[in-house]
């Protein structure tokens, strides 16, 4: 025979008690309540968020749906784009004609001029003072032969007084012939002050630059850019008191070691 346990005894008894209307056993345990789906509190519910309403999308004006239907630039066309400028500016340099920078005696002579000579002749050739002008083709009245001026550069006022040369350019010269010291000024002599290179690209400078003459035989021999005979100043092969004999087969006329009298232009 199967024994049946005390707590179930007493829970029959009480349930048959409180069926036949009697109060049940007091030692008999109690109920317990039947859970039911309404006694779970509300707050204990997961909260289930709310669905937010959509956005009232409003059409596009005209004007923004022709912007956004246009065709859009490519990012390489835009690149191209941004350097147009540039190119533009490099063209237009390109077309633009530089200054051409002289070469050889010219290109030389004009600082030699600069540095030396503009404070007495102005810069421009035109004389300053006492010193006589040699722009616009006077110089080559003075001077027909730029031997003559290249050796009254060389020794300058006071050797040719010394020496005793009253003339030291055309004798025949339009307008008279230039009387040494008789201007006032002096003419100093650059022999030895700068180089025989400098002093010739200076004399070409003023012969070719200041006076724009036409450039002949005497150019292409004594001032033009393949001149052998400042080539040969400049490298020291020959002086100008020597050129005569360094170029003899070229018709240079005698410069030579001291003052001499000018010659005419025949």
């Amino acid at each position: 025979m199967t024994e049946i346990p005390e707590h179930l005894l007493k829970r029959s008894k009480a349930a048959k008690a409180k069926a036949d209307g009697a109060e049940p056993p007091a030692d008999a345990p109690a109920a317990v309540p039947a859970t039911t789906a309404a006694a779970v509190p509300a707050a204990a519910k997961a909260a289930v968020p709310a669905t937010p309403e959509a956005p009232v999308v409003k059409p596009d004006t005209p004007v923004v749906a022709a912007y956004k239907a246009r065709k859009k630039i490519p990012v390489w066309a835009m690149l191209t784009l941004s350097i147009l400028p540039v190119w533009a500016f490099m063209y237009l340099r390109a077309l633009t004609p530089g200054e051409v920078e002289a070469a050889g005696p010219l290109g030389v002579g004009t600082a030699a001029w600069a540095t030396n000579c503009s404070g007495c002749h102005g810069a421009d050739g035109g004389g300053v003072g006492s010193a006589y002008q040699l722009s616009d083709g006077n110089v080559w009245k003075t001077f027909p032969h730029i031997e003559d001026q290249l050796r009254w550069v060389l020794y300058g006022t006071k050797n040719y007084l010394d020496a005793g040369v009253q003339i030291y350019g055309n004798p025949e010269r339009e307008g008279g012939a230039h009387v040494t010291g008789a201007s006032g000024g002096q003419m100093p002599g650059w022999k030895g002050a700068i180089t025989d290179a400098e002093i010739l690209a200076a004399v070409c400078h003023t012969r070719y630059d200041l006076s724009d003459v036409e450039r002949g035989e005497e150019f292409e021999l004594w001032c033009s850019p393949e001149s052998e005979i400042f080539a040969a100043l400049e490298e020291g092969t020959t002086t100008l008191a020597m050129a005569h004999e360094a170029f003899a087969d070229k018709g240079v006329l005698t410069i030579g070691d001291a003052p001499a009298a000018g010659t005419s232009a025949g």
